[in-house]
């Protein structure tokens, strides 16, 4: 089974950063989806990477692991 693994971790998070609470990541292994829960239709990386996720948000490091297991991380 072919997968990427995108990694993003909340030190590089503004949000994380300005209550100081930087330790931490998200971590997603992507085939489908493998490693996070998803309920819903249409749930894909491709939903993920289009869905605009607030910034400083910690739920943005969804999105930048997202990114990041293609390249497209702009945080990191």
């Amino acid at each position: 089974m072919k997968f990427k693994i995108g990694k993003f971790p909340f030190s590089a998070s503004g949000k994380a950063r300005a209550t100081g609470e930087i330790d931490g990541f998200v971590k997603l292994i992507i085939g489908e989806i493998l490693g996070a829960h998803i309920i819903g239709p249409e749930a894909t990386y491709e939903e993920i990477e289009a869905t605009i996720h607030a910034h400083p948000t910690l739920s943005e490091s969804v999105h930048e692991a997202t990114g990041q297991a293609f390249g497209h991380a702009i945080h990191i």
